[in-house]
């Protein structure tokens, strides 16, 4: 049985859907030691209002911080912020969930604009690669708190890791079988240039034992999803965080999906 995932644990894009089920299950599931910092645009805004409510709900648990991903500044500001909060402890993992879609399903080619590549490029691409990029001396800190007595050289969420939220249909190989139902050109580029950024951090970050690892969270019904999606946000949710409690070394810079299989290229 995987072990519960522990520490501090921060999560992009947590005001809503897939992130905001992220939230309230890792409040749930992880130990009284850990503590969720909860990332999202605009915490005082209407749309966080349900993460607003799992603040109270478990209170002393979860931190909401302000990060745009798209915003070099405002990362920078919210790396700041983490920094002062927790302190020696160090970021045991990041859960890069923040992202967008645009334009709307199905994104053909003649609907999609370069405004449209650009700012889902921003988004989805730059944004995970600088907050990965500025918070990695939280997670080398993390890295370095166990022993190695009681870790050794292995990697896992439970020590130091970033996991990068990616999908299906960023895969090459898979894209005959993926298209005709969402051509998404976008939102596709976008995530397919993340798992390379993924697979680029997972080589520089291992000397500093720091696990990088993307994971589809499958076709969930959310905003983004639509009300077609086969899966609820928990069942999804549930799986991964089951995944990432499971990953190791051996898991560095693959694309697994939210049950564990891994996705081809």
């Amino acid at each position: 049985m995987a072990e519960r995932l522990k520490g501090n644990v921060l999560v992009t894009g947590a005001n809503r859907g897939i992130g905001l089920e992220l939230v309230q299950q890792l409040a749930e599931t992880t130990g009284h030691r850990a503590h969720v910092y909860a990332c999202c645009r605009a915490p005082e805004g209407t749309g966080a209002e349900a993460l607003r409510d799992l603040t109270t709900q478990y209170p002393g648990k979860i931190t909401m911080l302000k990060l745009d991903a798209s915003d070099e500044d405002s990362v920078s500001a919210a790396f700041q912020a983490l920094n002062e909060r927790i302190g020696a402890d160090g970021l045991n993992l990041l859960i890069n969930n923040a992202g967008i879609n645009q334009p709307g399903m199905p994104g053909s080619l003649s609907a999609t604009g370069k405004k449209d590549m650009m700012q889902v490029y921003e988004t989805n691409v730059v944004g995970p690669f600088l907050i990965a990029k500025m918070f990695l001396p939280l997670l080398q800190r993390a890295a370095e708190m166990d022993s190695p007595e009681k870790e050794g050289d292995q990697m896992s969420c439970r020590r130091s890791a970033i996991i990068n939220m990616s999908t299906l249909v960023s895969s090459i190989e898979k894209c005959p079988e993926t298209f005709a139902r969402a051509q998404m050109y976008a939102y596709r580029a976008s995530k397919a240039a993340l798992n390379m950024v993924t697979r680029c951090q997972s080589e520089d970050f291992r000397r500093h034992n720091i696990l990088v690892t993307a994971i589809h969270p499958g076709w969930v019904r959310t905003g983004m999803g639509g009300e077609e999606a086969p899966l609820h946000a928990q069942e999804s949710v549930r799986g991964m965080l089951g995944v990432m409690s499971s990953l190791s070394d051996k898991h560095g810079g693959m694309l697994l999906d939210w049950q564990g299989n891994t996705i081809p290229w």
